[in-house]
């Protein structure tokens, strides 16, 4: 299989997932800007969206959108526990996770990255955010991933995700679960793969710590109440 990526894009989310369920796909970077790939073909051709990540599979067909894609590549190695069962409950609350990533948290974030947004648009985007990881903080501040005890694509997805935030000064310094959860995330070894293969691993090691350190100062200046 071939994954159609873009480094530091939500298909980031998709090539950690594949990293963690040890399916080892063929990567193929996407210039987003002129819809290209790095062999030169014309990225519309395989995906008319022209959006990463596109997922060729062995048969020819073409799976795009993250969320789809890190259920199915998941779904090939259950035995990786990083989506839940089919007819489970616990499946359901995965996919509400992932409901609320793509359609509230990534969707916040897309308008960020055209350079024609208005001030005040960029504004509100970002008061959004910010709502949003208010409610993500209080999940993660009981319970390590998003999903319960274990990581699973819902994590890749929300780590994936909050490494904008800095490139778009989005202050995340009061949310001290969420600084723990980059860095856990940040720290697992397939994850530092993905990374590494990304040219990525520096720049999300160097977003990881800088969150963390805000997130320290934030709780030593609360600590007396």
């Amino acid at each position: 299989m071939k994954l159609y990526c873009s480094p530091g894009a939500c298909s980031l989310s998709t090539h950690i997932v594949a990293r963690e369920s040890g399916i080892t796909l063929q990567l193929e970077k996407v210039d987003l800007q002129d819809k290209r790939t790095a062999s030169g073909a014309d990225f519309y051709q395989i995906n008319s969206k022209g959006l990463v990540p596109a997922l060729a599979l062995d048969n020819g067909e073409i799976l795009t959108e993250a969320p789809v894609i890190m259920q199915y590549l998941a779904d090939l190695k259950p035995e990786c526990g990083l989506v839940p069962a089919h007819g489970t409950f616990t499946r359901y609350r995965l996919q509400e996770m992932l409901g609320f990533l793509s359609s509230e948290v990534h969707k916040s974030y897309s308008p960020l990255f055209n350079p024609s947004t208005t001030d005040t648009v960029r504004s509100e985007c970002k008061d959004r955010l910010h709502r949003h990881y208010a409610w993500l903080e209080k999940i993660l501040a009981r319970q390590p991933w998003l999903v319960g005890q274990r990581f699973t694509a819902a994590d890749a997805y929300l780590f994936t995700l909050t490494n904008w935030a800095n490139y778009f000064g989005i202050v995340l310094s009061e949310f001290i679960a969420i600084s723990v959860f980059q860095q856990r995330v940040a720290s697992r070894p397939h994850v530092q793969a993905a990374l590494e293969a990304e040219s990525l691993s520096r720049v999300a090691q160097d977003a990881a710590e800088r969150l963390a350190r805000a997130g320290g100062t934030a709780k030593r200046a609360r600590a007396p109440e």
